[in-house]
């Protein structure tokens, strides 16, 4: 339901009321599915959980393709020099993976942070693009790859009975699918439907933007050569960078070498113990630029990270 200008006052008391009695629902459900601070991975394998009980510092990551639905707690997350604020008032829509750091900025033991995130499939946006037949915009100069939109109940709505689900496994094969295209139809039926259908369909900036990070992602150990990589979005090398920056904050090789580290950290964090080997895995050719390098994002060197985060993990858990 979006509200409307001539929406009476009752209409919108009972859209607010029904929103919070929503959102209070979804937030003992994640409670109880989300027994400690972290992720939760869950049998939907879309649909991630996360708690956290207390403020976070700044951490740079990779943010995936989703909808982030937050029902308790706020959380920032900053692309280039902007700022982007969520809480149970408002969903965020990553539509590209895009490098961004972020911080949680109300939780506490009492009251966690408590979120739900669902993989937004480009496929499914197109298809229903197709099936539903909305007018297709021109792309706008713009038009962002991540934005936050107020939440309505129906939404809500949507997300709880898809939470509700894990209690009846059963049911998820038949029944998930048609609960997550519901949510992707409302996507597409939000205030940024132009920015998440020029990413899904379409030859505009947006999209080759998109199929240039798909690649980066796919050879991102790999040397990369900028004349290339244009060359294979269509693009002239001055363009690329030009549109990649505006839309990423950073360079194409910029984007490569965060990828690099961020997938380093996370061998490292899965157990690996040479830092020198994961630092040629991901591309590096020499181990102290990659040292060097990894300590400027992560403040601190490979092994002393991967250390300080598994103590972190132990004694309650931080926000990544």
């Amino acid at each position: 339901m979006k509200r409307t200008a001539d929406a009476s006052p009752p209409q919108e008391s009972q859209e607010i009321a029904r929103r919070e009695g929503l959102r209070r629902e979804l937030a003992e459900v994640l409670e109880r599915r989300t027994g400690g601070d972290g992720l939760t991975v869950t049998a939907l394998p879309t649909l991630k959980l996360y708690r956290f009980s207390a403020l976070s510092e700044l951490a740079p990551v990779i943010q995936e393709p989703a909808v982030y639905v937050v029902v308790q707690g706020r959380k920032e997350v900053f692309l280039g020099g902007t700022s982007y604020v969520y809480d149970r008032a408002q969903y965020l829509t990553v539509a590209m993976e895009l490098p961004v750091v972020s911080r949680v900025i109300e939780a506490s033991l009492e009251e966690p942070y408590l979120c739900m995130t669902l993989a937004v499939d480009a496929r499914e946006v197109a298809a229903l693009l197709v099936e539903t037949g909305p007018a297709m915009p021109m792309e706008q100069r713009d038009a962002r790859p991540l934005y936050v939109t107020p939440i309505q109940a129906s939404f809500l709505d949507a997300f709880l009975r898809l939470v509700r689900l894990l209690d009846a496994p059963e049911d998820i094969p038949v029944i998930a699918p048609l609960i997550i295209r519901e949510i992707h139809f409302r996507l597409l039926h939000g205030e940024q439907f132009g920015s998440l259908a020029s990413i899904a369909v379409g030859d505009g900036r947006m999209r080759r933007v998109a199929k240039a990070i798909a690649w980066i992602k796919e050879h991102f150990a790999e040397p990369m050569r900028i004349e290339s990589l244009a060359s294979q979005v269509h693009m002239s090398p001055s363009a690329l960078h030009q549109h990649f920056k505006a839309v990423t904050a950073m360079s194409p090789i910029q984007y490569q070498k965060r990828l690099r580290l961020e997938t380093a950290r996370q061998r490292l964090l899965s157990g690996a113990t040479s830092a020198e080997a994961v630092a040629y895995d991901v591309g590096y050719a020499s181990a102290s630029q990659f040292s060097r390098e990894y300590a400027r994002l992560f403040g601190q060197p490979p092994r002393r990270d991967a250390e300080l985060v598994r103590e972190a993990a132990q004694s309650g858990g931080r926000a990544g």
